[in-house]
């Protein structure tokens, strides 16, 4: 992590920003300088699920990949339980509601990382 860095592109952060949704976008642009010198350049406006993506997600596909995201790591109990919360969003008062709890055996089994992703 420490080999990375990070730089504000202002065409990026205007479209972000801008209040036309067909102009906004959440992509980015990454290059990849090798030991070799060659640079590899991608970037992606939208996420491909994006309603302006390649392939725009519907409610069933947002809901297909919670779950299998949460496969083994958080109860399918639990998982009911924040998919309610978010279904009445409108009416929530307690935010935490939003919260997910993770299997106690998925965390306990967690690496420990003292100085965090971002070490210097």
């Amino acid at each position: 992590m420490a080999k990375i860095s990070t730089v504000e592109d202002p065409e990026w952060t205007r479209r972000y920003h801008s209040a036309d949704p067909a102009q906004r976008a959440f992509g980015a642009r990454a290059e990849v300088r090798l030991r070799s010198g060659a640079v590899i350049v991608d970037e992606l406006a939208m996420a491909d699920a994006h309603p302006l993506g390649a392939r725009p997600f519907e409610r069933k596909q947002y809901l297909e990949k919670f779950t299998e995201h949460a496969e083994g790591v958080v109860e399918p109990v639990e998982q009911q339980r924040f998919l309610t919360a978010a279904d009445g969003l409108a009416e929530l008062t307690d935010t935490g509601a939003l919260n997910i709890v993770v299997n106690a055996r998925v965390l306990d089994g967690a690496p420990v990382i003292p100085d965090g992703i971002f070490k210097s």
